[in-house]
């Protein structure tokens, strides 16, 4: 058989088992910890190492074994945990994620890395266990035989097997029967089994443990579908007659065999299994419900999204279509379109929610983060998390993950004080650092915040002047802090390997505008500086509201609208460079004309016979002049450099009901514009 073909899912599952298992160090209570935790954490290095041995990965086997060594004696109380240990368990973790990168690119981990990280887990042992005599304290567990037997079949000698395991499959298919027989033959000798329709009992004996059996198993079934027990030689005799004695994977159905599952055999499959590694699960918390989920590749999931915005649009066509017929003669034809379109968008909702991720995915990376920065700047620093429950699209998590990495290290940097400085201020020698999400309309608003030192509004102007920068004698605390995110821009003394170079800001600015969002700065000397994130919650559908200029029709974002209203004439005020400004309830907004952005003939020029809309985009607010305001509808996004080429002022297209193109305005990148031409405009 041919085991390559569950490499992915043994990769996917390493992945997540590492993730839980660097979550529980870190929230591990090296004074009291937790039992619970210690037995997770135990649980998912076993687990690694028995689907390691089973691929024959001998590099990850070898070390999860050392590592399995230590946590199963730190579970049962034999040896002392430490931060120096923990730090080690870390760094294990980390050497572990490289050798799965490794194998899953096809090559093999560096021997070096693999032999330094041993000799410390080694080391580790030897120190906890009196120097020399550490083989005394605790025999090591013998390892699972599985890469032995990976090449071929080998049945273990009598006098080292243990008392037959029998082993039951349930509700398993022909298919699986096969495999499942496969592989316990490669874990030992298979004396005797039986079969029926949906179930598969087999009769073992081998020198692996119930839960390395289990591990393996798991890869092919699911954990609740094993049931182990331990028989003596007389028991398992008197049933062999009902079996058929060949160790061939498939063989004729017989009789079913009655077989009361021993409790503490299905506790302990319970415990050893994968898919139970973890401390706290959802299937765990709602009392071991079996999971109802699938994993199923990305570029799936993309083209029904594909497919579901073709059937929104042929939906609009129709409905367009339909809107000039008799509502009398048709009047079943028209309730059936009415129908229709709520089915369309409850569809719509529904598949673009299968791309939703919890924010859980971005914050849980960053506990490990703060606690290895901390430790290396000499600070104190407590981080606080709310929203991680909170949803966006997948496309958009992955991406935001850099961005947020760089707001935290600046925090962690140069924003928190050190302890000495922090008490000197009157404050709290631990500083805090907070990570918030949260929906706002069709938004998302992620915050990075720290109490720390806050900007210096007089250092940055300095260092904008040095830069050559042009800086209004008018310029507003939120316009300073905005000169941050100017490429190579920094205040930092020093550089260090933390941050200070000056690279980074204008990225994580740059990059946020690439998925739609804007980035804001608030801060108080003295009292810390909080950066919100706004992000639409998806790229692919949006609410818009439809424009005219001409015979041109335009999409606006409809989270960038504020509200619209036709302006007189003792509203508008002409300034400079042919621009102008429009007076709203006290405040005077720039005046962008679309037809002028985008060269549209037979626009209408005067505003007076225009409609103005509100905006607001990147903390600041601007008016647009269009022509008429045709609807507010969903739109479906279609990326326009794919088909086209990248248009200024113009983030993507959509084809609206009549079959016709729409543009979809880039709301940021014309206030951008407007912020260019800000010191003309105060100047005036």
């Amino acid at each position: 058989m041919d085991i390559t073909e569950f490499y992915q899912a043994f990769f996917e599952e390493a992945d997540e088992l590492l993730a839980e298992m660097e979550q529980l160090l870190l929230s591990l209570d090296i004074d009291a910890p937790d039992n619970e935790h210690l037995n997770a954490i135990f649980r998912a290095a076993h687990s690694i190492k028995g689907g390691a041995a089973t691929f024959g990965f001998v590099a990850l086997t070898d070390t999860t074994h050392l590592l399995e060594n230590l946590l199963d004696r730190a579970r049962h109380r034999e040896l002392v945990l430490r931060k120096e240990m923990i730090d080690a368990f870390l760094e294990t973790k980390d050497v572990l994620q490289e050798q799965l990168s490794a194998y899953r690119a096809g090559g093999e981990p560096d021997p070096q890395i693999v032999a330094r990280i041993c000799a410390v887990l080694q080391q580790l042992a030897q120190e906890e266990s009196g120097g020399a005599k550490a083989p005394a304290a605790k025999p090591a567990p013998a390892p699972v035989v599985a890469p032995v037997a990976v090449a071929a079949p080998v049945a273990a000698p009598a006098a080292a097997l243990n008392p037959r395991l029998k082993v039951r499959f349930t509700k398993v298919s022909e298919s699986d029967r096969n495999l499942l027989s496969g592989e316990l033959a490669n874990l030992g000798e298979v004396v005797a089994h039986t079969q029926t329709d949906d179930s598969l009992t087999v009769w073992l004996e081998t020198t692996c443990e119930a839960d390395d059996i289990i591990a393996v198993c798991c890869f092919i079934i699911d954990f609740d579908q094993i049931e182990i027990s331990q028989e003596a030689a007389a028991s398992a005799a008197e049933e062999e007659p009902a079996a058929v004695a060949a160790p061939e994977p498939a063989v004729a159905p017989i009789a079913p065999v009655a077989v009361a599952p021993a409790p503490a055999a299905a506790a302990a499959a319970a415990a050893a299994a994968p898919k139970a590694a973890a401390a706290a699960t959802p299937a765990a918390a709602a009392g071991g419900k079996e999971s109802s989920s699938i994993r199923v590749d990305v570029e799936k999931v993309d083209q029904i999204i594909n497919l579901v915005g073709e059937l929104v649009i042929t939906q609009s066509m129709l409905a367009q279509t339909a809107s000039q017929l008799d509502p009398v003669l048709h009047e079943r034809l028209l309730s059936g379109m009415g129908l229709l379109e709520r089915n369309a968008r409850d569809l719509q909702e529904s598949v673009m929610s299968i791309r939703m991720m919890q924010m859980d995915y971005v914050f849980s990376r960053f506990p490990r983060l703060v606690r290895d920065l901390t430790d290396k700047l000499g600070k104190q620093i407590q981080l606080v998390t709310f929203g991680k429950t909170t949803e966006l699209d997948k496309s958009l998590i992955e991406r935001i993950v850099d961005p947020l990495t760089h707001l935290v290290r600046n925090s962690l940097d140069h924003g928190i004080e050190k302890p000495e400085q922090r008490i000197a201020a009157g404050k709290d020698p631990c500083g805090q650092l907070l990570l918030s999400a949260q929906h706002q309309g069709g938004n998302i608003v992620i915050e990075v915040s720290d109490d720390g030192a806050g900007l210096n509004r007089e250092r940055i102007l300095a260092k904008a002047i040095q830069q050559g920068m042009e800086i209004s004698d008018t310029i507003t605390d939120d316009e300073v802090w905005q000169l941050i995110f100017a490429p190579g821009f920094s205040t930092a003394e020093k550089i260090t390997d933390v941050s200070g170079r000056g690279v980074g800001m204008d990225v994580v600015k740059r990059n946020i505008q690439e998925m739609g969002g804007h980035v804001e700065i608030s801060s108080r000397q003295g009292n810390g500086t909080t950066t919100k994130i706004i992000l639409p919650l998806t790229l692919a559908i949006l609410d818009g509201m439809s424009v005219k200029v001409g015979n041109e029709v335009y999409i606006l974002p409809l989270n960038f609208v504020i509200e619209s209203l036709q302006p007189r004439a003792e509203d508008i005020h002409s300034v400079t460079n042919d621009e102008q400004v429009l007076h709203v309830r006290g405040e005077y907004l720039p005046l962008t004309e679309l037809h002028r952005v985008f060269n549209v003939a037979d626009a209408r020029t005067d505003p007076t016979q225009g409609i103005v809309v509100i905006l607001h985009g990147e903390g600041k607010r601007f008016a647009l002049l269009v022509d008429q305001l045709v609807g507010q509808h969903q739109v479906v996004v279609k990326n326009l450099e794919t088909n086209y080429r990248k248009v200024p002022g113009i983030s993507a297209a959509t084809i609206l009901g009549d079959g016709s193109v729409a543009l979809i305005v880039d709301v940021a990148a014309l206030q951008r514009a407007n912020r260019d031409k800000a010191p003309a405009l105060a100047a005036a």
